[in-house]
């Protein structure tokens, strides 16, 4: 696996992955929500709100991504056909070594496999937010990992 810059020629792919992803791990979501937080989702790559990191396949093809600010993990989505394979562990120590800092993420309540992921990845919570960053009843975990060398 090998971690790029975003590039510009791999937005729809990105989008796509987006939504493969959350449409197999978000099963709270209805329909109305996906579609917001699609267009949410294509604005943030497509206007570079976030620092965005590609993994790539070894066709060199995106397989998944991370989204930064900073040392906060905005978004973290990898295809559902790629999903337990390491490609999210690559994305978060991959990240670790690039930013030398805290990492901090906010993951939906409901979406236990990704709860569980970050848990793994040692992230302890130290928070909770009734509702998302859009007001949306979807509760928040604040998980927290410090970085300890490796």
């Amino acid at each position: 696996m090998l971690m790029v810059p975003y590039r510009e020629q791999d937005h729809a792919k990105l989008v796509a992955i987006w939504e493969r992803a959350v449409r197999a791990t978000h099963t709270f979501l209805e329909e109305h929500h996906i579609l917001f937080y699609k267009k949410m989702v294509g604005e943030a790559l497509e206007f570079k709100q976030v620092e965005v990191w590609e993994v790539l396949d070894t066709e060199q093809e995106p397989i998944g991504f991370i989204g930064l600010d900073n040392s906060f993990i905005e978004m973290l989505f990898v295809d559902e056909y790629f999903q337990g394979q390491g490609v999210g562990r690559f994305l978060v120590h991959q990240t670790m070594k690039m930013k030398g800092t805290e990492l901090r993420v906010d993951v939906n309540e409901q979406n236990e496999d990704a709860a569980r992921f970050y848990a793994k990845m040692g992230f302890v919570q130290t928070g909770r937010s009734e509702l998302d960053s859009s007001g949306n009843p979807f509760p928040l975990l604040h998980l927290e990992m410090k970085r300890t060398g490796a």
